[in-house]
């Protein structure tokens, strides 16, 4: 059965629908907005994850063909209760990293900075900038170049740990650019032997 212009769905019910560009998808109502013919589908996940989904928003108006497969006609259950103070406590966090990395563009701060600042910031969330320097745990201070031994504070295992963090930051670094150069020279040497 193909769908009507005043066509509703059901959240709950299983629909087909074919795009324009003859794409078939086909999945879970989880909403449908009447005004806007915008209708969102739960698929089976694309990374193949159990217990994971897919969400897809389909515009109807780029639909040729919609189908529903099960019409679900009960109650459906009630929405999962959302826990707002730890999405509220999330958002603040999101919004303080987005404003400590506008800080560190506008204070001039290289982008090899930037990356440091970064991979400490997600294994020490206690990270900070001072200016162009990098404050950890409020213990250590890293100065521009950013390098080990710009690292500064008192010997113990705070200093230790944020070091190695740092020589496995650039380490890792080093490592990727090494890749790429030979990624890039991987054509290069292929046209060579074809020649």
């Amino acid at each position: 059965m193909a769908a009507h212009p005043g066509e509703y769905f059901s959240v709950g019910s299983q629909v087909s629908c074919r795009t324009c560009q003859e794409q078939r998808l086909q999945g879970e109502v989880v909403a449908f907005d009447y005004q806007s013919k915008m209708l969102a589908l739960k698929c089976p996940s694309s990374s193949g994850k159990p217990n994971h989904a897919d969400i897809l928003l389909i515009n109807l108006q780029y639909v040729s063909e919609v189908e529903i497969i099960n019409d679900r006609t009960e109650t459906p259950p009630p929405l999962a209760s959302l826990n707002v103070s730890k999405l509220a406590s999330k958002a603040r966090t999101e919004k303080e990293e987005k404003l400590s990395q506008a800080y560190a563009i506008s204070a001039g701060v290289s982008v090899e900075g930037q990356q440091l600042f970064q991979t400490i910031h997600k294994t020490i969330k206690d990270c900070k900038w001072q200016e162009k320097n990098i404050v950890v745990m409020e213990e250590v201070v890293i100065t521009p170049p950013y390098q080990v031994e710009n690292c500064k504070g008192k010997e113990g295992s705070a200093l230790s740990h944020v070091r190695k963090i740092v020589e496995k930051h650039f380490r890792d670094v080093e490592s990727q650019k090494v890749l790429q150069r030979s990624q890039a020279q991987q054509p290069q040497k292929e046209a060579a032997l074809s020649s």
